[in-house]
């Protein structure tokens, strides 16, 4: 299923969208709410993250939704791609966004997680516009979200699995352009976590 809202690329090449996977269960968090769901500061926790990616200025903003729903909490500019093979893992979900990706003609994405409410949209400009087919921003600790993948690089993809571009730092991280950031990479992983900055 996928939920498109506010204005379509237009079939553009030269197109870049930012892509949110929050398809999982996220059952180390063992709050009252899904923890994508769960409040941070007035606001639901994936919505820092996908506000972030608005803010950055992307030609389109998808995000990848799976075991929550999560409709009500999107906003209308925003692009929903449902994984219904999201208990498969990350990849199946990253596979779905380059899919669409592909379908409405982006020639790169640039993949963040809905559990990273504290990387800012300086980052995902940075990262964006760095003009390698394969790029990681750096907050000090080594290569991490957000990820520019070129469509040169979508078929390197794992189609199975719980890893996304993380095997591809494995596998070719010759190819990995380090893209240094500010900010804060933290995901809320379990409910301290979330006490720590809440």
């Amino acid at each position: 299923m996928i939920r498109q809202t506010g204005s379509s690329a237009a079939r553009d090449l030269s197109t870049t969208a930012a892509v949110l996977l929050a398809a999982g269960a996220g059952s180390r968090f063992l709050g009252t709410h899904h923890k994508l769901l769960t409040s941070l500061r007035g606001a639901p926790i994936v919505r820092h993250a996908v506000d972030a990616a608005r803010v950055a200025g992307f030609d389109e903003v998808i995000v990848v939704s799976g075991c929550a729903d999560l409709t009500e909490v999107m906003p209308d500019d925003v692009t929903i791609v449902h994984n219904e093979q999201w208990e498969d893992g990350q990849a199946s979900s990253l596979q779905g966004a380059v899919a669409y990706a592909a379908q409405q003609g982006h020639k790169a994405v640039v993949v963040g997680l809905g559990d990273q409410p504290y990387v800012g949209a300086a980052a995902w400009r940075k990262v964006r516009d760095c003009e390698a087919d394969f790029a990681a921003a750096d907050f000090g600790f080594g290569a991490g979200p957000p990820v520019r993948l070129a469509a040169a690089m979508w078929a390197s993809l794992p189609v199975s699995g719980d890893e996304g571009a993380r095997s591809l730092w494995r596998t070719r991280p010759e190819m990995c352009e380090s893209v240094p950031c500010e900010g804060d990479p933290t995901d809320v992983d379990k409910l301290e976590d979330l006490r720590t900055w809440n």
